[in-house]
């Protein structure tokens, strides 16, 4: 096998390596709102304006922190993500699947693609883990204070970063390499070697479009609610995604199971497709 052949594992974030979303934990509580009363301020907010409702709750994240003196310094968010709760076994999960990829020739490569928020991600423990982050963000003045949105992530253009992993154009400015023509076989990552991971609306373009191109779709979901797996049971029946699974990355579990088996099977299509072309 060829020592170079790379999967990409991609996240969603918010319900997927961590439980909620990533405001709650810390910041919608310092500006003295519920989480209901925020998210509903900012929905209705994106519907009366008929805008984008990630667009709508940058707006709102920067309006309230003004009004309340909270800080919008990239230190803050980052000291905000500190405080999310993630998964269990998400801590041990990326130095284990790397191994099991290193072991049998495969260089594994993880990436974030999520509508949340890029700073916050960054002040997570396992932001190292990640190659790259496409989340949202936002520009800074020279003052280093957020000021306006840089990047929106929506549950459309999240597929963008799914072609640009694909390429191997990490830059999220970057929308002239991208769309240069590079045969499937010669791609830095093909689409059959990629693991989407997600759990709501957001994620179904991504993965419908890796599942579509020969990857593998898991759908996680908290098994402490009856509802994110009846969502999750519903997008594989509708034939959205490949797989299922609850949202345990502990080793032996049914995620770090079904994950270690893709990858058992890439190896294992590469080794065939090998054999068919040796001479006859």
């Amino acid at each position: 096998m060829e020592n170079n052949l790379t999967v990409a594992l991609i996240y969603d974030f918010d319900g997927t390596l961590a439980s909620g979303n990533m405001q709650e934990y810390d910041f919608i509580p310092a500006i003295g709102k519920s989480n209901k009363e925020f998210w509903l301020e900012s929905n209705e907010l994106a519907r009366i304006q008929d805008g984008d409702p990630i667009l709508a709750y940058m707006y709102k994240m920067i309006h309230e922190a003004k009004s309340t003196g909270l800080s919008l310094r990239k230190e803050a968010f980052r000291a905000s993500g500190a405080k999310i709760t993630l998964f269990p076994g998400v801590e041990g999960w990326f130095p284990r699947i790397n191994a099991y990829g290193a072991e049998r020739g495969l260089t594994i490569h993880h990436y974030i693609n999520s509508s949340g928020l890029k700073e916050m991600i960054e002040g997570t423990s396992i932001a190292h883990e990640f190659r790259k982050i496409y989340a949202c963000s936002f520009l800074y003045d020279v003052d280093g204070v957020a000021y306006w949105p840089a990047v929106a992530v929506n549950y459309t253009n999240k597929t963008q970063f799914i072609f640009k992993i694909n390429k191997g154009v990490e830059s999220v400015y970057d929308s002239k390499l991208v769309n240069r023509f590079i045969p499937e076989s010669q791609r830095p990552v093909q689409f059959r070697h990629m693991i989407y991971f997600g759990d709501g609306t957001t994620d179904i373009p991504c993965m419908r479009l890796v599942k579509a191109q020969g990857g593998s779709s898991i759908s996680v979901y908290n098994p402490e609610s009856k509802s994110d797996r009846a969502s999750s049971e519903k997008l594989v029946k509708d034939g959205r995604v490949n797989y299922l699974c609850p949202a345990d990355y502990s080793e032996g579990k049914e995620i770090d199971v079904l994950v270690k088996t893709i990858i058992d099977k890439i190896v294992a299509d590469r080794k065939l497709e090998q054999l068919m072309s040796l001479p006859k």
